[in-house]
């Protein structure tokens, strides 16, 4: 569907949104179920969901944290969710952002390579606590 707004979804969006103990996670929720209602397209990567399903299983209870995945993968079956497996071209072009952004070593390699699947796929919005994604010049804004 042409002109849909677009959002991509980082590590800290779907910990928010999974974690009632998160601080923003009414926030980050409505915000998840508006995009949905309003039809947006809703983007990850292999590598964010890598990261939640580190962090997940260790911040909530093993059954919560189950049931986070099983939606997760429900949303991309049922095409709520777009999943983009990063290659090596997207490994590549994160690894000179990295060196381009030596001043900014608290950037982690995943957000790296978000940074460049965003820019691949034109997308400018991401649900993210993360503020360094307005630091890097690359025209990101920050949801909610």
């Amino acid at each position: 569907m042409a002109g849909r707004d677009k959002l991509f979804i980082d590590t800290w969006g779907w910990i928010c949104l999974f974690n009632r103990r998160e601080r923003r996670h009414r926030d980050v929720r409505g915000h998840y179920q508006n995009a949905r209602k309003q039809g947006e397209e809703i983007f990850t990567t292999d590598y964010v969901l890598d990261e939640v399903n580190t962090l997940i299983f260790k911040r909530i209870d093993f059954e919560t944290a189950s049931i986070a995945f099983e939606t997760i993968f429900r949303s991309i079956d049922e095409g709520y969710l777009q999943l983009i497996w990063v290659t090596r071209d997207h490994f590549e072009l994160a690894h000179q952002l990295r060196v381009k952004f030596r001043d900014k070593p608290d950037i982690s390699f995943t957000d790296l390579t978000t940074m460049v699947v965003m820019q691949e796929f034109g997308l400018t919005e991401i649900l993210t606590g993360d503020s360094h994604f307005l630091h890097v010049g690359m025209g990101f804004a920050l949801r909610p």
